[in-house]
């Protein structure tokens, strides 16, 4: 396997991105991964790594990289998380996924055309969001554990479901505080009244973080599992 940590110049600065794909059979299906709230860290880059072992080109930014170049929620507070967190905007996201398609399209081991994408918990908008703005390029994308699918908001991504192309996933642990069930049922309620091809699918037993192993006591493997088949699956039908 091949890994890099790589500087991707964006208006708003320097992206510091973790990139691992394949060393043979190249160039590869690209697979834009989006991080959670506790950002870009070890635990992610070993998700990254399953996913490039598959066959894919795997790009993992920090989105925090307006802020801060390393963040370390050890050493910070859920205050300082939540202050990042907020900093960010389906818009800015989106600014962001621009710069890594092009990043991409300029690498000899990723593959042009067709892109996969995966956000976890924050970054669930935005692959809902960047599936819309970018119905084009992202053929699969999977928010898992996503927060804010839909609000009262102007930019919420449900908004722009209309326009996505390709197909939308929908992993949602059983209790969860972050995304509570009615955002969930109303979000399956308005995509029911789209054309796309979207899944909204439960995950019994479970709550949010499910799918991260260093998410003590809160961590369900067989669930987990089932994400990755999940997402496996339909990158193989999309990309």
């Amino acid at each position: 396997m091949i890994e890099k940590e790589i500087d991707i110049l964006t208006t708003d600065g320097v992206m510091n991105t973790f990139i691992t794909h394949p060393e043979e059979e190249g160039p590869h299906p690209v697979i834009l991964f989006l991080m959670d709230a506790p950002g870009k860290r070890g635990e992610l880059h070993d998700m990254a790594r399953r996913l490039g072992t598959a066959g894919y080109y795997v790009i993992l930014p920090n989105l925090y990289y307006r802020r801060v170049r390393e963040y370390r929620i050890a050493e910070s507070s859920r205050e300082e998380m939540h202050e990042h967190m907020d900093s960010l905007s389906n818009a800015m996201a989106c600014a962001d996924v621009s710069e890594l398609i092009k990043f991409s399209d300029s690498d000899n081991a990723a593959r042009g055309g067709k892109i996969g994408c995966v956000g976890y918990c924050m970054s669930g908008p935005f692959a809902f969001a960047a599936a819309a703005a970018f119905s084009d390029r992202i053929a699969a994308s999977a928010s898992i554990h996503g927060v804010r699918l839909i609000t009262d908001a102007q930019d919420s991504p449900h908004l722009d479901a209309h326009k996505i192309k390709g197909e939308m996933y929908f992993g949602c642990a059983e209790t969860d505080s972050y995304a509570p069930t009615e955002m969930v049922d109303a979000l399956s309620a308005y995509l029911a009244k789209t054309e796309i091809k979207a899944r909204v699918e439960w995950y019994p037993g479970t709550q949010h973080g499910f799918v991260f192993p260093k998410r003590e006591g809160l961590y369900d493997k067989p669930a987990a599992e089932r994400h990755w088949e999940r997402l496996f699956a339909m990158y193989r039908r999309c990309l």
